[in-house]
């Protein structure tokens, strides 16, 4: 399932899938840095809900079991966490990154290093998903994230 509606964003979606799954978190956070002061979420109460008590789970662990948690859902690991989270509607999986995001933000949730660069390779990526107006932009994430977590 994808919400990439045009050529541009099915590709940008196929670029960061090829991407080390730090650079993706990486990528991720940037994109929230980016779209945050345009974001309304407005997700039923029932997908809050459900997001709200996975966010809990992972809000709990260490920062290093955060980290590990963000990895396991970004690369489908067979864990609990990453299988809670696939059972998430679209709604929902993009309302835990928002929710990983602000905790990263008040410093709930392992952030970034301070000293952290992407990695070269990711600039033309980040330059074509800069160029893409909000709506693509929000596709590209809900798209990015929909396919993330446990299959089994």
């Amino acid at each position: 399932m994808t919400f990439a509606t045009d050529d541009t964003t099915k590709s940008s979606v196929d670029k960061f899938q090829h991407f080390d799954v730090d650079t993706q978190l990486a990528l991720l956070w940037f994109g929230y840095l980016d779209l945050k002061d345009k974001l309304t979420p407005a997700n039923a109460a029932s997908a809050q809900d459900t997001a709200g008590a996975l966010f809990g789970q992972i809000k709990e662990l260490s920062h290093e079991e955060q980290l590990q948690a963000q990895r396991d859902i970004a690369e489908k690991a067979d864990t609990d966490i990453s299988r809670a989270y696939s059972s998430l509607s679209s709604s929902g999986k993009l309302d835990i990154w928002l929710r990983l995001a602000q905790g990263m933000e008040n410093g709930t949730i392992i952030p970034l290093p301070s000293d952290y660069k992407l990695p070269d390779e990711t600039q033309e990526f980040v330059s074509e998903i800069k160029n893409l107006d909000f709506e693509q932009r929000l596709n590209f994430m809900r798209s990015v994230v929909i396919e993330m977590g446990c299959k089994a």
